[in-house]
């Protein structure tokens, strides 16, 4: 394995020195895409490396988790991603396009955690929602509500509709798409547990697990989901412009536009901080970034960028990310990945 590293990264030098059609020359600052979740938190990295060393800010791109495992697994040399960031896992088939394309080697950095919310504007009482709740609003296939075991075109246009005590509001969300690793983690989180409110549909899942998913994790597009991109400050601007409406996004953005929006009850717990980080909030989920090995020693600054991440004065308790509304991981683990980052030990 060292081996193969030495010649990719020789090959890499190559690359980098003589240019490929397409390509450009050389690179002399770090190139981030990804998650939108995550990108706040990089950002903050990034200006830090910028302004405590000799090396640029790394340029980063909000393109999505999907999106940035596309680029990042595109291959090895200046033209492509030398991080990428990410609300969910790297998937086995994301992990294989990579190896396909010559990025064999992936550093993983699980860098804390985050809720996933349901937001509304300050300006109207808070909603008090359960999963099964969500469910019933979101899924494109529901439990006929006459009775029986089978499902039917989702027929709610109103919460009243979905739980008599919710408000007489049209239902109107508005989410990340397809690509987003919120969506992924949502339809996971949420979702599955919302319709595994119904026995048989969580009978389900031990008989078909890809019926299952099929059930929980398709999204209605009768127009009462409304997929907003990647931009979830656009989201809070449209929830302080139409009261009535929910977003989807991760809690760092609730945390850091508290004067305009706040987080719905879910199975009545609050997303807070204390909430999201004792497991207490049921939608929370872990956040990760990944770094190609085969650039590090070949693009300026990357080790010190890996290294100013997981120091504690970042990604600890008291670190300035927690600042920005991640929830930091327990003492143990933080001290693993920190661990890993130093050796430099890719994933298996």
């Amino acid at each position: 394995m060292i081996r193969k590293h030495v010649l990719l990264t020789a090959a890499f030098t190559l690359l980098a020195s003589a240019g490929t059609v397409g390509a450009q020359q050389s690179r002399d600052y770090i190139s981030i895409v990804g998650s939108s979740t995550v990108y706040p938190f990089a950002t903050v990295v990034a200006e830090q490396l910028g302004k405590t060393t000799s090396f640029k800010t790394p340029k980063i791109e909000s393109t999505g988790t999907g999106g940035g495992f596309k680029l990042f697994c595109a291959g090895v040399g200046v033209e492509h991603p030398d991080f990428s960031n990410a609300s969910r896992a790297i998937k086995s088939s994301e992990i294989d396009t990579c190896k396909a394309n010559g990025v064999t080697e992936i550093i993983e950095v699980k860098i804390g955690y985050d809720g996933i919310v349901l937001a509304s504007s300050k300006k109207a009482p808070p909603m008090r929602l359960t999963l099964k709740d969500v469910f019933l609003a979101l899924a494109k296939e529901v439990p006929d509500p006459k009775g029986g075991e089978k499902l039917v075109p989702n027929p709610y246009k109103t919460w009243k509709a979905v739980n008599p005590s919710l408000p007489d509001h049209k239902i109107e969300v508005m989410g990340p798409p397809p690509t987003s690793g919120t969506r992924d983690a949502f339809v996971e989180l949420a979702m599955e547990a919302g319709g595994s409110a119904f026995d048989w549909i969580k009978a389900i899942k031990k008989q078909d697990e890809k019926r299952f998913q099929a059930i929980c994790h398709t999204i209605r597009e009768d127009g009462y989901y409304i997929e907003a991109g990647e931009n979830d400050n656009l989201i809070v601007q449209k929830l302080d412009a139409n009261p009535n409406a929910l977003g989807i996004f991760g809690f760092s953005f609730l945390d850091q536009n508290a004067d305009k929006v706040q987080g719905s009850l879910v199975e009545g717990v609050q997303p807070t901080f204390e909430a999201i980080a004792d497991g207490k909030y049921p939608v929370s989920r872990p956040l990760f970034f990944y770094a190609k090995k085969a650039h590090i020693g070949v693009i300026p600054g990357m080790k010190e960028y890996l290294a100013e991440f997981t120091s504690e004065k970042a990604w600890g308790p008291d670190g300035y990310l927690s600042d920005k509304g991640m929830i930091p991981m327990p003492d143990k683990e933080r001290k693993q990945f920190a661990d890993d980052v130093k050796n430099m030990k890719p994933m298996k």
